[in-house]
């Protein structure tokens, strides 16, 4: 049997022994046990089918205000927009009705089913059960997410009228990212994980989104155009769903780090979890 070279010996025993060392293995680990690839594409799937029609329920519901906030919001190219806005006017509260918005909502609770077994896998939880008595835990998580599409962006535009107007953006969408990714696993696993323990995780969220959301400004507007182009509305789907799957992808990496931060046997990890915490032992 073949032995590992001395170098990758000494390389093991450095960085399991020391804290970097330790929470870049065990995110590795975990991203892999996570099969993030795939978890990550049907998360980007699932929050573009369950958002979008969420949003457009919204828009009809709320009327035409909502619905110009909403083509803002999303950026869509003019012809999208306005077979988008077409959609809109051509439905009404009466014509969508309680039923309708009830149908939308219960559909959309695969998302959340979804964020519950990323959650499971990730903090070691038992295999989450499709229980009918934690449906509202679902739809609360799925409209907190739709609505922060909405109000983050609204919150941007407050922050610029304020001094010193990109220190506050940073900071109202850091403060806004780092809400919704403690809340969601929060409400989604009844619990089970403290808030402190899913806080690690929600601030590496928080910091990625403060790159991930400029990048996103800049490129969606042209890939979107260029795909519409190209494409038609199908091609704008597949550009959405790109995006999607880079913010997954990005949200399953953060959120595996900070479990490994918050269950690591180090200073920092028996601060997070409290004294009489035994979380990660």
């Amino acid at each position: 049997m073949l032995s590992a070279p001395r170098w990758a010996e000494a390389l093991w025993s450095w960085a399991s022994t020391r804290w970097p060392g330790r929470v870049g293995l065990g995110t590795l680990a975990a991203i892999v046990r996570l099969e993030i690839f795939d978890r990550a594409m049907t998360l980007a799937a699932q929050l573009f089918t369950s958002i979008f029609p969420l949003l457009i329920m919204m828009a009809v519901l709320l009327g035409r205000t909502f619905d110009e906030k909403l083509a803002e919001v999303v950026k869509v190219p003019d012809e999208v927009a306005k077979v988008l806005n077409e959609a809109i006017s051509g439905s009404s509260v009466n014509a969508f009705g309680v039923i309708g918005a009830l149908i939308v909502l219960v559909s959309t609770t695969s998302l959340a089913r979804a964020f519950t077994r990323v959650y499971a896998t990730i903090w070691g939880l038992p295999r989450p059960r499709s229980n009918p008595r934690h449906a509202w835990r679902w739809m609360v998580a799925v409209l907190v997410l739709a609505f922060s599409v909405v109000a983050i962006r609204l919150l941007e535009r407050a922050a610029l009228e304020a001094p010193a107007p990109w220190v506050t953006v940073a900071l109202v969408t850091l403060a806004a990212d780092f809400g919704g990714a403690l809340f969601v696993p929060w409400i989604l696993t009844a619990r089970q994980i403290p808030a402190r323990l899913l806080a690690p995780g929600a601030l590496l969220f928080g910091v990625v989104m403060l790159v991930l959301r400029p990048v996103g400004a800049f490129y969606l507007p042209h890939a979107l155009d260029v795909s519409a182009a190209r494409f038609g509305t199908i091609g704008v789907a597949f550009t959405y769903i790109g995006w999607l799957y880079v913010i997954s992808f990005a949200y399953l990496i953060t959120a595996s780090a900070g479990q490994v931060i918050a269950t690591d046997p180090g200073r920092l990890g028996r601060r997070i979890r409290g004294i009489h915490s035994d979380v990660g032992h």
